[in-house]
């Protein structure tokens, strides 16, 4: 069976990274919907980086076909428009006094189990219900 000059390429629905992107992307939109002031750049800079980390995965697998360097370059976009992110939910929780959860945490360790076991395109966000939906302060060792 031949495959052509140009060889398969896209089919990025179908990778974990993409979806994965695609649930930061949706969990990101609805979390800047209900903290962050629609008004505040925030607000389009986390959504932009989210949406950037998903479409360069679709850009790379589409340009796959043609060129793996460039694949790799969109790649290497994506990622580092996921670490632009985390760095803004790392900035809103510092400016807030509120402390990011550990990685022994049991909510983090909820998190990533349901990182581990849900089907593509299914919403963590919402299924993660024993989560609270509002940051809480940090809670104080001394006192």
């Amino acid at each position: 069976m031949a495959t052509g000059f140009i060889p398969p390429h896209g089919g990025y629905k179908n990778l974990l990274s993409y979806q994965k992107a695609e649930i930061v992307y949706d969990a990101t939109v609805h979390f800047c919907q209900r903290f962050v002031d629609k008004r505040d750049r925030t607000h389009d800079q986390m959504v932009q980086a989210a949406r950037s980390g998903k479409q360069n995965i679709i850009e790379g697998s589409m340009a796959s076909g043609t060129s793996k360097e460039m694949e790799i370059k969109l790649t290497n976009v994506a990622r580092a428009s996921q670490e632009e992110l985390l760095a803004d939910y790392r900035d809103f929780l510092r400016v807030r006094g509120i402390a990011e959860w550990p990685r022994e945490h049991p909510y983090a360790l909820r998190l990533r189990a349901l990182n581990r076991i849900l089907a593509p395109r299914t919403r963590p966000f919402a299924k993660a219900s024993s989560i609270p939906t509002r940051p809480s302060a940090p809670t104080s060792s001394s006192g």
